[in-house]
């Protein structure tokens, strides 16, 4: 997704432009909005922060990697060192509604098979964005019968969350969709899990 997403971006730019990473105000630029409580903000905040401490982390990689092989020291990192540093939450909400005018439509789109719905796949990524964070941040993925007092895994939830990650990978491409579900052995786990103790 990441890079479907990159290639999408990196598609609008005129040739020789500047990649998207170094010109984050074009694609998001700030929008104050006011909060419940009168505060104003910048709703492209986050986006535009991602992206600044991807290129700082980013081009101190390349700084250090280069003082080590006795290069010379470069100003700006690669693109692609930018891009790979930026996390999954920030590639996670490019679906959003909120991006739907000024990313979906001009660029995004093109990511995916034609006709994707913005809106089903936004759905899919979320589901899969909180089982990563969940997993990430070690939280319990365990549920507690209320009758029994028994733990058990749902499978019907991983079970959901596995078609949700095939889904997206096949409206990105197939062919990387039957590679995921020809090498993957997430379903076979599932569906042969010990059991709960």
């Amino acid at each position: 997704m990441r890079n479907a997403y990159d290639d999408a971006l990196t598609s609008g730019l005129p040739p020789r432009g500047t990649h998207w990473v170094f010109d984050p105000t074009r694609y998001f630029p700030t929008v104050w909005k006011t909060a419940r409580n009168g505060a104003r903000y910048n709703d492209n905040h986050e986006p535009q922060r991602l992206i600044a401490q991807a290129t700082a982390t980013a081009l101190l990689s390349v700084q250090a990697a280069a003082r080590t092989t006795k290069q010379a020291v470069p100003v700006t990192p690669p693109p692609g060192k930018v891009v790979a540093e930026l996390p999954f939450g920030f590639w996670r909400y490019l679906s959003a509604a909120k991006h739907e005018k000024r990313l979906w439509v001009p660029y995004l789109h093109k990511a995916f098979a034609a006709g994707t719905s913005r809106h089903e796949l936004d759905r899919r990524i979320n589901r899969l964005h909180e089982l990563r964070n969940r997993i990430a941040h070690h939280e319990p993925l365990l549920r507690r019968n209320r009758v029994t007092g028994v733990l058990s895994l749902s499978t019907r939830h991983l079970d959901d969350r596995h078609h949700d990650l095939l889904a997206v990978a096949d409206l990105i491409s197939p062919n990387i969709r039957d590679y995921i579900a020809a090498t993957s052995t997430c379903a076979t786990t599932i569906n042969h899990r010990p059991p709960m103790q």
